[in-house]
């Protein structure tokens, strides 16, 4: 027996999560069943507690018993354990490292601008997060041009590292156009991503985990709703 083959595989995380998707993702990509423990974090259970004790976070990766934490660190987990699936990280080291570039700018510095378009106090604040996510999506399109090798996929012919790190956030990127009356996946600015992201929302691995706009923006609107009403800290 491998150590693939070990034991049961979960993934503690919740629906609405961009980050519990990259690990769905992944699994899909393998062919891996999987458990999907539904986590409320109201409170958090104490399966998540005892699993990710430092950061108290999701996603969790429970496999043959044993937590692994940390959304990127499992998609790299998964191609590392499940080999005989499709490999998801480039096999070239610079292509490799080129990848993980760009997922830590997504992370570090795209995200936290998306994030601000629906936290802005004022219409000052809610316009520059906007033009950092305009201007993040253009340096997106020109890394996607470079990596794919002319291909349909930051990871050439078929889903791939970088594209489930980007790719989880469509699904956001979705509902603050529509809450916001905004267009940020935009055909004349960044055509490749445009033609990209619908290729990535139909393939297998994605559909069935990548949430309904409209049911993702109720659960955007409840969020909000509810961070408005909480007291001030």
């Amino acid at each position: 027996m491998t150590m693939a083959d070990q034991g049961d595989v979960k993934v503690l995380g919740a629906w609405p999560s961009p980050f519990v998707m990259r690990a769905r993702i992944a699994l899909n990509i393998k062919t891996v069943t999987y458990e999907f423990l539904q986590e409320t974090m109201a409170p958090k259970s104490q399966l998540l507690l005892k699993s990710n004790p430092v950061h108290k976070k999701i996603p969790v990766l429970i496999h043959a018993d044993k937590p692994i934490c940390e959304s990127l660190i499992i998609v790299q987990y998964i191609d590392e354990v499940w080999t005989s699936g499709p490999s998801i990280l480039p096999s070239d080291p610079y292509d490799r490292a080129t990848a993980r570039f760009w997922a830590a700018y997504i992370d570090d510095k795209w995200f936290p601008a998306l994030s601000g378009i629906a936290r802005a106090q004022s219409e000052e604040a809610k316009a520059a997060a906007v033009g950092q996510v305009k201007d993040g999506m253009v340096l997106l399109e020109e890394a996607f041009h470079k990596c794919n090798k002319g291909k349909g996929f930051f990871g050439g012919h078929m889903i791939g590292y970088l594209d489930i790190a980007f790719g989880c956030f469509l699904g956001w990127i979705k509902v603050s156009e529509k809450l916001n009356g905004l267009k940020l996946l935009d055909e004349a600015k960044t055509p490749g991503l445009v033609g990209w992201a619908e290729r990535f929302c139909l393939d297998p691995a994605v559909k069935e985990v990548m949430p309904e706009t409209e049911k993702l923006a109720e659960f955007a609107k409840m969020l909000h709703a509810r961070s408005k009403a909480a007291p001030p800290s």
